[in-house]
């Protein structure tokens, strides 16, 4: 006797979102490393100065962030996310007292530590959003703070053997809280695929991830375009 025919319906596992957003984000990461000053300042071509622009733009980046992540710890989504191991002013603030010295804040206020428009409108987006978007700041979190763990050894190597910058100065990509970066990316991707996410909200952090690159790639064009500029 056989048995009754049965249509098997096959039904693939859902990527999970630490994976999903690797793959979502490739195109738009890329295109963010390759760019000109990138590229540029990696290999050593510039000066100092160069990378001290960049940190100066950072310090407005994560002061954004770092406000509007700071009304939402409570939060049961993003709340998990917020950890102080990873922020980044107060290291980005030793760094501008080291390149700019005791009266940074005052040279920023007045211009003479020039920011440009992409970091200006980067910083303003993040305050907007951050208010009423959890997938957006998480995707920016995820995007920067997963970034900075992963290549902030390696640039504070590559910058140190170009350009003779010291320790003192490159306090943004040093991570002292946490000793071991990979176990606690691992648990930041644990973390990610383990959240309950809609998957709407899923969708909209995917899309915020690969636009937050294209925001870090506009200023990376800005900062080429300043320093041709002043040449």
């Amino acid at each position: 006797m056989s048995a009754p025919a049965v249509e098997s319906v096959l039904t693939e596992t859902p990527a999970a979102l630490s994976q999903e957003l690797k793959s979502h984000t490739a195109a738009a990461h890329m295109a963010a490393e390759d760019s000109t000053f990138v590229a540029d300042l990696m290999g050593g071509t510039l000066d100092a100065a160069a990378l001290v622009s960049l940190l100066d733009q950072s310090l407005v980046i994560y002061r954004a962030l770092e406000t509007a992540l700071a009304a939402h710890t409570g939060h049961p989504q993003l709340g998990p996310f917020i950890d102080s191991k990873l922020a980044r002013v107060a290291a980005l603030e030793a760094d501008m007292a080291h390149h700019h010295g005791a009266d940074w804040e005052a040279q920023l206020a007045d211009g003479r530590i020039v920011i440009v428009p992409a970091t200006l409108a980067y910083a303003e987006a993040l305050a907007a959003m951050g208010r009423e978007s959890i997938e957006f700041l998480l995707a920016h979190h995820y995007v920067r703070y997963m970034g900075d763990l992963s290549g902030g050894l390696i640039i504070a190597r590559m910058v140190q053997r170009h350009y003779g910058i010291a320790d003192e100065g490159l306090n943004f990509y040093a991570f002292p809280e946490i000793e071991k970066p990979k176990p606690y990316k691992d648990g930041y991707r644990e973390l990610l695929d383990t959240t309950k996410f809609s998957r709407a909200q899923k969708d909209a952090i995917l899309d915020f991830a690969a636009e937050s690159f294209e925001l870090n790639r506009a200023v990376f064009v800005d900062l080429d375009a300043a320093r041709k500029a002043a040449a």
